[in-house]
């Protein structure tokens, strides 16, 4: 495993890092797979972990918590989410910090996130949502100094709205964060238009989610794909959406060199970015986890496959769904 420093903080984190939703809201998970699967990654050499208080509300905040205490000798990375007061993804144009992070609400899920971690303090709190627009209101970053100066966590980020990159320009900017969760793969790439530079000028770690698509860089969907009842992909890949994943998806395969995947080529497109400071994949299987993590001793892709996977950036608008 390969570690990069994540702005300036300072910290060295592995550039591939897991990204825990799955293992709270999907169907078919299981804890004691979780466990194992998080385990073989810390062995492996990750020590980025990504979850969020509305992962399950709470549960996938437990599962990392017990992680940590189990791995006592080791730097584990912990991240976590305050959800939206009004649990609205995406944010909308429209709503305010009080309908958003109002400062008691802040409070509370910092605490709250605390008690499901069972620890004394984690490393990064992320605003769920985000609207740069919250930055006339400064009411969120009082709160945020005040609890950071209690030693409660050690560094600010804010997750942004899906397909929404340049809506945190401006908070970038603004000095107030140490970090962005953004997503950023083959198919998204206009984080690299502002966003990045911002970033890199500010010295501010970046958090590369969604790098598969949620499913869609894994090569696996079809036409007929479909979940068990409950489960959020369905809303997610149904109708025109799913046709135009599985379409775009099909187009890369050809330019897969033989012996690699899908999935491997989509990894290393993102660590070929010097912007990205670790990317979150979602890993609920042991196979799954070797198979990612292998991938940062593989490094970069060569410039001719890059050059070549940049043709197929897809610009699309935000949608109604969680982060």
């Amino acid at each position: 495993m390969k570690y990069r420093r994540f702005g300036r903080t300072g910290w060295m984190v592995s550039e591939i890092g897991y990204g825990m939703w799955g293992m709270a809201s999907w169907t078919g998970s299981s804890d004691a797979e979780s466990a194992q699967s998080l385990q073989h990654a810390v062995d492996l050499g990750c020590n980025f972990f990504d979850t969020a208080w509305h992962y399950g509300s709470g549960h996938s905040e437990r599962l990392l918590g017990e992680l940590v205490r189990q791995n006592p000798g080791k730097k584990l990375y912990v991240a976590t989410k305050i959800p939206p007061k009004n649990f609205v993804w995406p944010a909308r144009p429209e709503f305010t910090l009080d309908d958003c992070f109002p400062p008691d609400h802040i409070d509370h899920y910092v605490h709250s996130s605390l008690e499901n971690l069972g620890l004394n303090s984690f490393d990064l709190i992320q605003f769920h949502t985000w609207s740069d627009a919250w930055l006339e209101d400064d009411r969120w970053a009082k709160k945020t100094d005040d609890l950071r100066r209690q030693g409660l966590f050690h560094a600010v980020g804010i997750s942004l709205n899906r397909w929404e990159p340049w809506n945190g320009v401006r908070a970038v900017e603004s000095g107030l964060i140490d970090s962005v969760q953004v997503i950023y793969n083959v198919f998204d790439q206009n984080p690299v238009d502002k966003l990045f530079p911002a970033c890199a000028a500010r010295d501010v770690g970046v958090i590369a989610r969604c790098p598969l698509d949620q499913g869609s860089l894994t090569g696996t969907l079809t036409l007929d794909s479909k979940w068990p009842e409950g489960d959020w992909r369905n809303s997610r890949f149904r109708g025109e959406t799913l046709r135009e994943c599985v379409s775009h998806a099909d187009a890369l395969k050809s330019l897969l060199p033989p012996g690699q995947s899908l999935p491997e080529i989509a990894l290393r497109f993102i660590l070929s970015s010097p912007s990205v400071s670790t990317m979150i994949v979602g890993m609920r299987k042991t196979k799954n986890v070797e198979e990612n993590l292998s991938v940062s001793e593989q490094g970069p892709l060569a410039g001719g496959l890059f050059t070549e996977l940049l043709k197929h950036r897809w610009d699309r608008k935000a949608t109604p769904q969680p982060n």
